[in-house]
């Protein structure tokens, strides 16, 4: 079975975990050690599984000690969860880095399977092609969240690597990717040929500004997401306490917690990975924390996904000049979605209708006469 390539975790993670009250995470989740083994999978709901592929990585020449984090997260308290999470352990590295790969997709499958949802810790960011691979097998369209300063197209003659992996993905067959979201680009780690390609395909991307004005803004992003990655190089320093390992601007420590809780309480997301982790102590417990917040927003799932339109939703239909845009809003949630039709036949006479999450501005820019972008992007992938 996949998951029994996984090692148990290091004693130096659980060494003094005997001497934290009772109430710490680390004494209320089951842990993949020597002593115990792996845990039963049936009913765990998030698996932590810890990564070490660095070959691919931006910071290649220093390995990220999971252990570390590990020690971090297990002296947090919970919230008021009623979750059972595990630690899986960790996943050693292939003898080459497709093998890798190739390990990340099998326990991806399986997890995915058993209706678990796991967090990868560590390695490098075009570790989540391994993971767009899983909804290749199971012919799943699916929509890919990057929080990222650069878009991760190749611009060498190296396919796939920590910077480049989405030109693999975009080129893979068969291609079930729905739609690519950047959340956090700066233009300055942008070639122009990235950016064309992005409108091309009429993927999204939330420029750092945007997200630092507002990170509500970017929340139905995430509800739509089945997978997201976190590249921790988006960080300014000052999140990291380290000018040498982080950069003058960046997403600052309480929006990228924000941002993970937005992950977890999405209904759909049903992977997520923070890579490309500097070694700072900073780090340890910015990982840490964000991981809690990704369990705290998945305690608080609201279960509306698929949407049930006709279950407590009020209907609000906006005629602009040469279109009408159908709004629902959730009275259980408050949350907003939009109504897309897609063309399946010549004669037109045939329509499929999914909906597009989406925030109560997109309605009031409606009311104004404006097309919400994320509704005009949609509708060129679906037609």
């Amino acid at each position: 079975m996949s998951v029994e390539l996984l090692l148990p975790v290091n004693n130096e993670a659980i060494l003094g975990l005997s001497m934290l009250p009772k109430q710490v995470i680390g004494k209320n989740i089951d842990i993949h050690t020597i002593e115990s083994g792996l845990p039963e999978l049936k009913g765990i709901e998030i698996a932590i599984i810890g990564l070490a592929e660095q070959r691919n990585s931006f910071f290649a020449n220093t390995q990220y000690d999971v252990n570390k984090f590990r020690k971090a997260f297990y002296e947090l308290y919970p919230g008021n969860w009623n979750l059972k999470i595990a630690d899986l352990g960790d996943l050693p590295n292939g003898a080459k880095i497709q093998d890798t790969y190739f390990a990340i997709k099998e326990i991806g499958y399986h997890l995915k399977q058993m209706n678990i949802t796991p967090v990868f810790i560590g390695g490098s960011h075009d570790l989540i092609f391994p993971l767009y691979q899983v909804f290749q097998q199971f012919k799943q369209l699916v929509n890919m969240v990057s929080v990222d300063r650069s878009f991760d197209f190749s611009q060498e003659d190296e396919l796939i690597s920590g910077r480049s992996y989405m030109s693999k993905i975009i080129m893979e067959k068969p291609n079930v990717l729905n739609n690519y979201t950047n959340i956090g680009y700066q233009n300055y780690y942008c070639a122009l040929e990235e950016k064309d390609l992005m409108n091309k395909l009429y993927f999204e991307g939330n420029r750092l500004g945007q997200v630092l004005d507002d990170v509500r803004l970017v929340e139905p992003i995430f509800r739509d997401a089945d997978i997201v990655g976190f590249d921790m190089k988006c960080l300014s320093w000052e999140a990291i306490a380290d000018p040498l390992k982080g950069q003058p601007n960046g997403i600052d420590s309480r929006s990228i917690c924000a941002l993970s809780r937005y992950a977890g309480i999405s209904d759909r997301v049903e992977f997520m990975g923070l890579y490309e982790l500097p070694s700072t102590p900073m780090m340890d417990q910015l990982a840490a924390q964000m991981v809690w917040y990704f369990i705290e927003g998945f305690q608080y799932r609201l279960d509306e996904y698929p949407v049930n339109i006709n279950d407590d939703f009020l209907k609000y239909s906006v005629t602009l000049s040469n279109q009408t845009i159908v709004f629902y809003k959730s009275e259980k949630s408050n949350r907003w979605w939009m109504e897309l039709t897609n063309d399946t036949h010549l004669d037109n006479k045939t329509k499929t209708i999914t909906l597009l999450a989406c925030t109560k501005n997109d309605y009031e820019s409606a009311l104004q006469d404006i097309i919400p972008e994320r509704w005009y992007n949609a509708i060129r992938r679906l037609n």
